[in-house]
């Protein structure tokens, strides 16, 4: 038995979403009770107590959307010219890097930004990857990564027709493996999606091989959906319909499934997003810096929508996507009021109810039974926080380097700053040994 307590607790539970002075019993991996640490403290005398010492104690966060590969690209340069539309952005910086990945550099560019999440309160991650020329095996090896650093984690192969059939081929054939593994290995710190690249690299023919390779799976697929203008210019110049329509008339869209980013969609294409149940997944910083605009997130969930937060690869750092969700749509609208509500419910309650879709127990709240996900933000508040204003308190005075404590299913993962178990350095040098070995193919 662990007890977390002495700390502001914020559960994100209805009927009891703050406790001034509140404690988390922990049981293996489950919290077992949530309620004022004196009482929690008597009741189970014999636990092991961390205590917050009035630190903020509140759920693990979750990121819908990452992308781990994107690690070596980090202080690279290229002989690429500028680019000036978000497809120069692919051709010159992504897939060049992609295609250089061996299964080393996919562990070790998955090792370092899940160390980077469980130092942000990072908790559980969907990631989309992408090595076309060592495709098999690339999702146990990021498996065998999220292991070693405790990381809860959805993992997907991104299929695409842009280095040819035979590598398309091998990443359908990676997923369908994948999804078989984690079904059969019922493990809920991973699982498995169907991953697309997005509709402008996929042909129709292949679409078509990847839902006959998914049938039956219960498994969702995870694409990039209209994040640039060339995805939908692409889609109307080859198939006369939309992106979302393309996705909607092959049987992609659905509750289980991710549609990431959203940028350029019609109103009837919120109507299918809608009305198939999909997620939406907002990557403000990514959208930002790629100059492809700004998904309309807010009208979307007006009219009932599931919109999650990730982040793209651009940060591990989900409070820092949280800050920049807000003020990107005010600044888009010109409206200052805009934009407060939102973008905590994008990533506090949506990414709770779409990480629940994958993993048997609930995630990012601290309710009895939910998975013991939790962490410490080392924050004391200037004015007085409450039930009515923590999220405002969260908005202004938190980042991810305020994490003191990550606790994962249960398992102290880092203490007071100090990773456990994990020789932080040890992997930080090779991974820079090997980016360099990257940066020289490129």
């Amino acid at each position: 038995m662990l007890l977390v307590g002495n700390g502001k607790l914020i559960t994100r539970e209805a009927t009891q979403p703050y406790y001034a002075n509140g404690c988390v019993a922990i049981e293996n991996n489950l919290i077992k009770e949530v309620g004022p640490t004196t009482q929690l403290k008597m009741k189970y005398p014999e636990a092991r107590f961390i205590d917050a010492k009035g630190r903020i104690i509140m759920p693990g966060l979750i990121n819908t959307h990452m992308h781990y590969y994107s690690t070596f690209a980090r202080g690279m340069s290229t002989d690429s010219p500028p680019p000036r539309t978000f497809a120069e952005i692919l051709e010159g910086l992504w897939w060049r890097l992609d295609k250089v990945l061996t299964l080393e550099d996919v562990y070790y560019s998955a090792l370092v930004p899940m160390i980077d999440c469980v130092k942000n309160g990072v908790t559980t991650s969907f990631d989309h990857h992408a090595s076309p020329y060592a495709v098999r095996g690339s999702l146990n090896k990021i498996a065998e990564a999220a292991k070693k650093v405790g990381l809860r984690s959805s993992l997907c192969y991104e299929v695409s027709d842009r280095d040819g059939e035979e590598i398309a081929q091998q990443g359908i054939e990676e997923n369908a493996e994948f999804i078989k593994y984690c079904t059969a290995a019922n493990d809920d710190m991973l699982k498995g999606m169907f991953g697309l690249h997005a509709s402008l690299t996929l042909s129709d023919r292949t679409l078509e091989k990847c839902c006959e390779a998914n049938a039956g799976s219960g498994v969702g697929f995870h694409i990039h959906t209209a994040e640039g203008p060339e995805d939908v210019e692409d889609s109307l110049k080859k198939y006369g319909k939309r992106v979302v329509e393309r996705l909607y008339d092959f049987g992609i869209l659905g509750s289980k499934s991710i549609t990431v980013h959203c940028v350029h969609v019609n109103e009837d294409e919120i109507e299918l997003l809608k009305t198939t149940a999909s997620n939406v997944i907002h990557n403000p910083e990514s959208n930002m810096g790629n100059a492809v605009g700004c998904a309309p997130v807010l009208d979307m969930i007006k009219k009932g929508v599931m919109v999650g937060l990730g982040t793209d690869g651009y940060t591990t750092d989900m409070f820092e996507s949280l800050k920049v969700a807000n003020i990107l749509h005010k600044f888009n609208q010109k409206n200052p009021s805009v934009s407060w509500n939102e973008p905590p419910t994008m990533l506090f309650e949506n990414n709770s109810f779409i990480a629940s879709k994958y993993f048997s127990r609930i995630i990012g709240k601290l309710i009895p039974g939910a998975y013991a996900d939790i962490i410490i933000v080392n924050y004391n508040p200037p004015t007085t926080i409450s039930a009515a204003n923590f999220n405002s308190h969260i908005h202004f005075g938190m980042m991810g380097r305020s994490v003191d404590t990550t606790i994962i299913n249960g398992k102290i993962i880092m203490e007071e700053r100090e990773l456990v178990d994990i020789d932080e350095q040890e992997i930080m040098a090779k991974s820079r040994e090997l980016a360099d070995k990257v940066w020289k193919k490129i």
